[in-house]
């Protein structure tokens, strides 16, 4: 039986940036690859803002400042994607 006792936080340790995705490995030995057109704000950077990425809350998310875009392990984890907004003019 779980208790929330046992419940451990997963978090990320390295980001390494390839051509057609991200690759997020976890403290628990995983590795994630994330395709970049999951979030429309890395999909339109250049590599030099990729590879401008720095782990945030101990390894809990993934921030590129430079591109205004931060992502939890556990959203990842979840499958979640970004969603781009249009803003509506006047």
């Amino acid at each position: 039986m779980s208790s929330l006792a046992e419940y451990k936080t997963i978090k990320a340790t390295q980001v390494r940036i390839a051509a057609e995705r991200f690759y997020v490995l976890l403290d628990d030995g995983r590795e994630l690859g994330i395709p970049y057109d999951w979030y429309w704000r890395l999909a339109e950077a250049t590599p030099e803002q990729l590879n401008n990425w720095r782990l945030i809350a101990g390894g809990q998310g993934i921030s590129w400042e430079d591109l205004d875009e931060d992502l939890s392990v556990l959203g990842l984890l979840e499958g979640r994607k970004g969603v781009k907004r249009e803003i509506m003019s006047g």
